[in-house]
């Protein structure tokens, strides 16, 4: 009985340990995730300051195209931000749950 308890209680533990190893890949991936969308935010950021600096060396004249062009930047910018803040959000959850 006791034999078969403390068997129990050993496959109990290594079903734990493998669910931790689980939640610890997928926090690895979260990270790397948040990462490369830390580095997409910062490159789109990048392209929208030179835009910005160039529209305000422009003639008063209005490129559409340009500023169209400079409208989707902007908001790759908000997407990229949102997403990162979402994952920011998941990865402090699975940390606090773990």
């Amino acid at each position: 009985q006791n034999e078969k308890e403390l068997q129990d209680v050993v496959k109990q533990q290594e079903e734990k340990m493998l669910q931790l190893i689980d939640k610890s890949g997928e926090v690895t991936r979260l990270k790397e995730e948040i990462s490369q969308l830390k580095r997409s935010l910062q490159r789109a950021e990048s392209e929208a300051k030179v835009l910005w600096e160039e529209m305000r060396g422009k003639e008063p004249k209005v490129d559409t195209a340009y500023v169209q062009e400079r409208v989707l930047l902007q908001q790759e910018v908000d997407k990229l931000r949102l997403l990162l803040l979402e994952k920011e959000d998941e990865n402090l959850r699975l940390s606090d749950k773990y």
